[in-house]
């Protein structure tokens, strides 16, 4: 009797561990485990993202600068996947063994039921033969992407370029973006991100078991269409763009064009550049990898990111200053014996201009007349006041823009910089410093700093006899004139109007008669300032800034040229052809008899220094060493991953994994 009660409680409680086990598998299935609902839901509905085109870019013109072209990724659900020729298979998309291997253990650590990117972008010529065999490839589908391409491969800097998100994009944009997605990261692309990216399109499709489509859910009630980002119009011309790349092609520095009128940039050419469909397609990783090491740096932003002494380009500001002070007239007159003599410091001048007014000043760039002028300035209330007056300049520099942003429409941009008192009472250990100890600020060395933007923004100031609009590069977004408010207001740097005349004459008698005559451009008067930054045991920076024509201008320019000598060597024939494209759209001969054509073929990239070849090979054999460490790890790590979550590499994939000491 005993016997019987003790086999059925053995009984019952096996049923009822058995029950357990089942309901524990059951919540298991239905509230952890998503594998079982999503394959169930992809029977009946699979959802398909539509991406949208980001909107093209064009000059001021109507230029395409950007647009886009179709390529494929292609996704791999691993739990769908099925014996395959894998030679093939890698043949097909471009790939080796080995990097399907890589491929097919990230795709397994992402997840067996969900796709996940095998290979991406793949361009449509290679895709159309992929496609006619796609059936054989079980698991695998394609994904239509689109990316950018640019026709011209002009503009990179100013362009930008767009990659996939990060984890940490997703995360800020409080889930806007999803994986897979692109988006700005550098130049007008990150600026005007949230007008260039579009909409997400949805396709609900219904699918059997095979994943053979069937048609659309609810015929498409539920369904969106992707939206196309914006069109964008740029206000650079093309043309002066293209001309000013070609002309700074082997030389470092910038080329800056603004219109007066609207404060729209031009021009905006950074060199050295590159060639912004470098950074498309499959090579992508590859090409970025090698720009980087570039050691002239072609990812910096020389326009707005570069900051060097204006040098004598600073003289015309450092005169209308002191004609508004009332220290100076047109006709004040200093002698000048070759330099100045500041203290126990002598500024040389370039000539012995002998007696000097304004207008031989600025002609000849003389260094004793403006050193004269700055020293009235700083001492008009008695030299004990050095400091007070000094504070006093400084607050009206700032407001031609020197010192700060200009808020262009471009991400990164740098502040130039105008010393402070404080600044100077530290380097002369107390507040009585004089003149004579900072003499240079008044020829734009020591420790001014500007930015080429600065320097040729300055130019639309005094084009403007006293106001600038801050300049930008957007003119329209999507065909509407929606600027910001900020780049319609006019900026007045509190000069008048009449002190601006006398000015001007001495930047057109540079040109016509002083120190870039030989940059004139025949019926086209340009009034402009050579400018030669002095530098340490180094080869000067040279300079020119310049507006034209002098009547209702229409463009105002600054070029830098590094490490290439006088502003007038090479800076002011740049700038010169620029303007003469910009408004007459074509090029002529130069008193120098410097053609453009001669310009694009000089290299005056300064000289890099070369390893020998010992270190050289030390350096590469360091490096071999580390990728293949990091090889070995990251291979490592990809086979524990799989092996923790009890995966099987397929038996049709095992031939490819390479062997131990392949990689060797």
């Amino acid at each position: 009797m005993n016997s019987f009660f003790e086999r059925r409680y053995v009984i019952q409680t096996f049923f009822i561990v058995m029950a357990l086990a089942l309901l524990g598998r059951l919540y298991y299935i239905q509230m952890v485990d998503n594998q079982y609902s999503v394959s169930a839901k992809d029977n009946v509905v699979k959802k398909v993202i539509d991406f949208p085109s980001r909107g093209t870019i064009l000059d001021r013109r109507g230029v395409i600068l950007v647009q886009n072209e179709p390529i494929y990724d292609i996704m791999v659900v691993p739990r769908e996947v099925k014996a395959f020729d894998t030679a093939k298979f890698c043949s097909l998309i471009g790939i080796d063994k080995e990097g399907f291997y890589k491929r097919w253990v990230k795709a397994l650590a992402y997840s067996r039921s969900l796709p996940s990117p095998f290979e991406k972008q793949i361009p449509e010529r290679l895709y159309a033969s992929f496609q006619e065999h796609l059936f054989e490839f079980p698991g695998f589908t394609p994904l239509l992407r689109k990316v950018r391409t640019y026709p011209d491969s002009i503009a990179a800097q100013f362009l930008g370029y767009t990659d996939e998100v990060t984890d940490l994009d997703i995360k800020k944009s409080h889930g806007y973006y999803q994986k897979g997605d692109y988006i700005g990261r550098t130049g007008v692309e990150r600026a005007y991100e949230d007008s260039l990216r579009g909409q997400r399109g949805i396709r609900n499709l219904l699918v059997d078991s095979r994943g053979v489509t069937k048609g659309h859910y609810l015929n498409g009630l539920y369904d969106t269409s992707a939206v196309p980002g914006k069109i964008l119009q740029s206000s650079i011309d093309s043309r002066i763009q293209k001309l000013g790349e070609r002309l700074m092609a082997n030389k470092v520095g910038s080329i800056v064009a603004i219109e007066p009128s609207t404060g729209e940039i031009l021009a905006f050419v950074s060199s050295p550049t590159y060639d912004p469909n470098l950074l498309t397609g499959r090579d992508r990783g590859n090409n970025v990898a090698q720009l980087s090491v570039n050691p002239y740096d072609p990812f910096f932003i020389r326009p707005i990111q570069a900051r060097y002494p204006p040098g004598s380009s600073f003289k015309p500001l450092s005169a209308l200053i002191a004609l508004q002070e009332g220290m100076i007239t047109p006709q004040t007159t200093y002698f000048c014996a070759g330099g100045y003599q500041a203290g126990n410091h002598f500024v040389a001048c370039t000539h012995h201009h002998g007696v000097t007014d304004l207008r031989l000043g600025i002609a000849g760039s003389c260094n004793t007349y403006f050193c004269n002028v700055f020293d009235k300035l700083m001492n008009q209330n008695g030299a004990q006041n050095t400091r007070t007056n000094f504070i006093d300049w400084r607050q009206k520099v700032l407001k031609f823009g020197f010192g700060s942003k200009l808020d262009v429409d471009l991400p990164n941009e740098v502040r130039g910089n105008v010393p402070s008192a404080e600044f100077y009472d530290k380097i002369f250990n107390g507040t009585r410093w004089r003149s004579s100890t900072f003499i240079s600020d008044a020829i734009g060395q020591g420790e001014l700093l500007a930015t080429p933007l600065q320097m040729a923004n300055i130019e639309c100031i005094i084009a403007n006899h006293g106001y600038f609009y801050r300049p930008h590069l957007i003119k329209s977004i999507g065909g509407k004139d929606v600027i910001r408010q900020e780049y319609k207001i006019k900026n007045d740097v509190g000069i008048e109007q009449l002190y601006f005349e006398p000015v001007i004459d001495g930047m057109q008698e540079v040109v016509e008669h002083g120190t870039a005559a030989a940059s004139q451009i025949s019926g086209i008067v340009m009034c402009g300032k050579t400018g030669t930054v002095q530098r340490n045991n180094a080869k000067n920076h040279s300079v020119f800034v310049a507006f034209a024509p002098r009547v209702n201008p229409r463009i105002a320019i600054a070029v830098v040229v590094e490490n290439s000598g006088q502003g007038a060597d090479w800076a002011a024939p740049i700038a010169s052809y620029i303007v003469e494209k910009y408004l007459r759209d074509t090029l002529t001969s130069r008193p120098s008899g410097k053609t453009p054509q001669w310009i694009m073929q000089q290299n005056l990239l300064p000289a890099l220094k070369v390893l020998s070849p010992a270190a050289k090979a030390a350096m590469a054999k360091a490096d071999s060493v580390k990728k293949i460490k990091a090889n070995s790890v990251k291979s490592k790590k990809g086979l524990k991953s799989a092996s923790r979550k009890g995966e099987k590499i397929p038996q049709q994939l095992t031939a490819i994994q390479p062997k131990r000491n392949e990689h060797l």
